[in-house]
């Protein structure tokens, strides 16, 4: 079950053999579609067909590949062609690079504080919520300064594979409190690595450089509960 979007994030364009079919559905082997996950919306993209074309909806596993489900009740047969909304794609690449950028601070700054939730948004915004019980607002609203510092810093961005039994094991690389990186189905997990800022596992697509996301500004600070605060961000301009 490739995602193809993982480590071709620019890959736009993608045709390729039907491998099984139902009304409103079509099996292929690889995919260049982000399924959403991890906080980070799925794709925007459209399935082309011979005498035909359609958003898609969602994505399905399946352990032949991915099932992608469209409106309606059309079979397609033969080959077909999926698009990639690119502006969709990069503004979900921009917040989910940013998003690490905010919990990379936080962790160092706030003695390895938990991820609690996140979620990027298709306004251009995105939130990410941290176990920081006792902690001043005040603080976590002067994080857009050292954000910005990062993204003039223009730190390349990376990715690899390692064991995830391996990865478990190593402080910081799991962050969440809720949830873990995917396990693949050869037993690693991805780890993305923005320069020597920050290194964690993680399932979603992201920009090749800091330098290529927008300067942000902090736009709420709640309290969500005894332990949760809850940072929103957004682009400055």
């Amino acid at each position: 079950m490739q995602l193809l979007c993982r480590d071709e994030p620019d890959l736009l364009e993608w045709e390729d053999e039907i491998l099984d079919a139902r009304p409103g559905a079509v099996l292929l082997a690889r995919t260049p579609v982000f399924p959403g996950g991890g906080g980070q919306l799925p794709d925007v993209a459209t399935l082309r067909w011979d005498g035909g074309e359609a958003a898609i909806l969602g994505l399905d596993p399946d352990p032949r590949g991915w099932w992608h489900r469209f409106a309606g009740a059309a079979e397609p047969a033969g080959r077909v062609r999926i698009s990639i909304d690119p502006g969709f794609r990069h503004l979900m690449r921009e917040l989910h690079t940013l998003a690490h950028v905010t919990n990379a601070i936080v962790f160092r700054s706030f003695g390895g504080a938990r991820l609690t939730g996140a979620q990027l948004s298709a306004d251009g915004t995105f939130r990410v919520d941290f176990d920081l019980p006792g902690v001043d607002p005040d603080r976590l609203r002067t994080l857009a300064d050292p954000i910005n510092r990062v993204i003039a810093a223009d730190l390349p961005i990376r990715a690899f594979h390692m064991p995830w039994d391996e990865a478990a094991q190593v402080p910081g690389l799991f962050r969440s409190e809720n949830v873990s990186p995917p396990r693949q189905a050869d037993g690693n997990v991805r780890i993305v690595e923005i320069g020597d800022l920050d290194r964690q596992g993680c399932g979603g697509t992201h920009l090749a450089s800091t330098g290529a996301a927008r300067p942000v500004r902090i736009l709420k600070v709640d309290n969500k509960g005894r332990h949760n605060r809850r940072v929103k961000v957004g682009f400055a301009a």
